[in-house]
């Protein structure tokens, strides 16, 4: 079993645990220091530059040494959501538009071939483990930062029947699920990814509803279900689904016994269900997408906490076939967490670094390849995501949509905000981004769980399109 952080915490009683995890002082009035659509004065090394880079970002982010304390750093942003008419700040060049109001914990959305847009309302389920201190304490400020709310289980269809940019139909398309997330349409068929299982259920064009029962595809790991969520995509030629499958610790504190086909991308035949682990190590992949024009599958990555307000990066990869990117024994290549014992060090020598930083603790949960015509071409084949905000690091960071460009099937610059204002002046979070998707008329669509809405950000001189139907 790892040696961790949380081995100290659980020799203090559950009652200093929980006190920590309500005390007012674990939030403060201080916006994210990375928000760059909303003033701010407070000086922090997020905002600084790395060879052009901001700190923590880029394809080699230079990573300060571990910093270990007893008590982790708890700084978050409590959920109030939006006041009436409020809205996200977009950035210059940009336009944003409320596409849908008044959802219960949007988390994925999914854009269907005649332009109707799927989203998924869920929350964590039930655990089919007993909580621990620690875990008491996490669920406390969990709920402070908005995520305690049941879970709708449903997936809803929102339609935009004049092309205006705003939902004006509303319809609960798939009712009784287990906490869905990821979703992928494959012909007449549509796949959801459970929370413990990838079930699918036919589709027909235009459909409003599915009255049908899921049939299960695939068990997927749940139990304690440290992280929950699933992220779905499927191969160009709909032969195979990957899914996301995040950690059940944060360093495998539970054992490993735990973590079998966790911290992995798998790939599940769409014929058979059979289940092979594609690519692991990443400790909660929380997203994934194919680059346009090819079958490369890309993923955004949630690393792990408790060692440094700038320690570890978050990050987007590419995610090849049969690599190991280092959870839990090694972060960003081969650099050791010397927390976890007994290392592995035939693992540790494999490990890959990723591709592309987004930032430490920015807890990136959605991704979207920009496909559109609707936005300049500097745009084109880059990646918007969704970074949902951190727990773990002072000041704030996340609580953001932002762009990385790419050239060549590769990142190709810094990383830009292009929305932000989820945060207001006095540290309250009125709303967190989650997915992300581009629509038929190419704009991107963004899901809120706090402010329960999807916005809709375009360029601020493209007119609303006519419906496409």
């Amino acid at each position: 079993m790892a040696v961790h952080a949380i081995s100290r915490l659980r020799a203090l009683s559950a009652l200093t645990i929980l006190a920590l995890a309500l005390t007012a002082c674990m939030s403060s009035n201080d916006p994210p220091v990375d928000d760059s659509t909303q003033p701010t004065t407070h000086a922090d090394s997020a905002t600084a530059v790395d060879n052009g880079y901001p700190v923590g970002t880029g394809p080699n982010p230079t990573l300060p040494a571990p910093e270990e304390s007893t008590l982790p750093v708890v700084e978050i942003a409590p959920a109030v959501g939006w006041p009436a008419d409020g809205a996200p700040n977009p950035a210059d060049g940009f336009a944003v538009t409320a596409f849908a109001r008044d959802l219960d914990h949007p988390r994925q959305v999914l854009v269907l071939p005649n332009g109707d847009v799927l989203v998924a309302e869920a929350n964590k389920p039930e655990t089919e483990t007993t909580p621990g201190p620690m875990q008491l304490a996490m669920n406390a400020v969990m709920k402070r930062a908005g995520a305690g709310v049941p879970s709708a289980d449903r997936i809803t269809l929102l339609r935009d029947v004049d092309g205006d940019g705003i939902a004006e139909e509303r319809h609960a398309f798939l009712t009784g699920l287990t906490s869905p997330y990821g979703m992928a349409l494959v012909g007449d068929t549509l796949y959801v990814a459970n929370a413990d299982a990838l079930v699918k259920v036919p589709y027909t064009t235009g459909a409003t509803s599915i009255s049908a029962t899921p049939e299960k595809v695939a068990d997927l790991p749940a139990g304690r279900n440290h992280h929950w969520t699933k992220a779905l995509v499927a191969s160009r030629d709909g032969s195979k689904l990957y899914v996301g499958v995040g950690s059940n610790s944060n360093i495998a504190e539970n054992g490993m016994e735990e973590e079998v086909n966790r911290a992995a991308v798998l790939e599940i035949d769409a014929a058979t269900g059979a289940v092979r682990n594609f690519a692991s190590g990443l400790r909660n992949p929380t997203a994934l997408a194919l680059h346009p024009g090819g079958d490369v599958l890309w993923a955004v990555v949630n690393e792990r906490d408790e060692i440094g307000n700038d320690l570890v990066p978050d990050y987007l990869t590419s995610v090849r076939d049969g690599a190991f990117y280092g959870w839990p024994y090694s972060y960003f290549g081969q650099n050791v967490d010397t927390r976890v014992q007994p290392q592995d060090e035939a693992l540790v020598a494999k490990a890959v670094v990723p591709d592309y930083g987004l930032g430490s603790h920015v807890a990136p949960l959605g991704l979207a390849f920009y496909t559109g015509d609707a936005l300049p071409a500097r745009y084109a084949d880059g990646a918007f995501i969704g970074l949902h905000g951190s727990w773990n690091r002072k000041p704030k960071v996340g609580y953001s949509v932002v762009f990385v460009p790419f050239s060549g099937g590769r990142p190709s610059g810094p990383i830009e905000t292009v929305l932000g204002g989820f945060v207001n002046q006095r540290g309250d979070a009125q709303g967190r981004p989650v997915g992300v998707a581009v629509d038929g008329h190419g704009g991107v669509l963004v899901a809120d769980d706090v402010g329960n809405a999807i916005w809709r950000l375009t360029a601020s001189d493209v007119p609303p399109a006519a419906p496409a139907r």
